[in-house]
């Protein structure tokens, strides 16, 4: 089953990515100081989220115009 969002929705999805991936990152670049291992896992998670939101900006890019109106 394929996902049918709508422009506003990847957009969304989009910014929260990369914003709560840039948050995400500061915190495991802090927590790395107490704890190495749980502060580079959450700083993949974070990385790994900020790579989704930026191939999430390229998917919107090449949408149809009829996809982007819905």
């Amino acid at each position: 089953m394929v996902l049918k969002l709508t422009a506003g929705q990847i957009e969304a999805l989009t910014w929260v990515l990369i914003f709560g991936g840039m948050l995400a990152l500061a915190l495991g670049l802090v927590v790395s100081r107490s704890d190495a291992a749980l502060g580079i896992g959450i700083a993949v998670v974070a990385g790994v989220a900020i790579v989704v939101g930026v191939v999430l900006i390229y998917v919107r890019s090449r949408m149809n115009p009829s996809q982007k109106n819905r």
